[in-house]
């Protein structure tokens, strides 16, 4: 089975986390609030397609390649689109 790859925005910040439904237990996870991506603007396009490139490293060293992307409700546009596009670029299968 495919982890999934879930979204939550807020105003100021993105989250994406990789879930393992079967088990329960959340693979990992990247936000905007991480130290090592070095944001000026956390609630931006920009930093969201970092939070997408930042779980997609994560996931390809851990030996994750396919997901399944939950977009949690949010229309798949502007920062939500940004994440799953970088994540994609980044080599993640969805």
């Amino acid at each position: 089975m495919r982890p999934r790859l879930s979204v939550y925005r807020s105003s100021k910040h993105i989250y994406a986390q990789l879930i393992d439904d079967e088990a329960g237990n959340t693979l990992l996870s990247a936000s905007t609030l991480d130290k090592g991506l070095n944001l000026e603007n956390t609630g931006n396009i920009e930093a969201a397609k970092s939070v997408g490139e930042s779980i997609a490293k994560k996931a390809l060293e851990k030996g994750i390649e396919e997901v399944v992307f939950d977009r949690s409700g949010y229309i798949f546009h502007g920062k939500v689109k940004a994440l799953a596009d970088a994540a994609r670029e980044a080599g993640l299968k969805f």
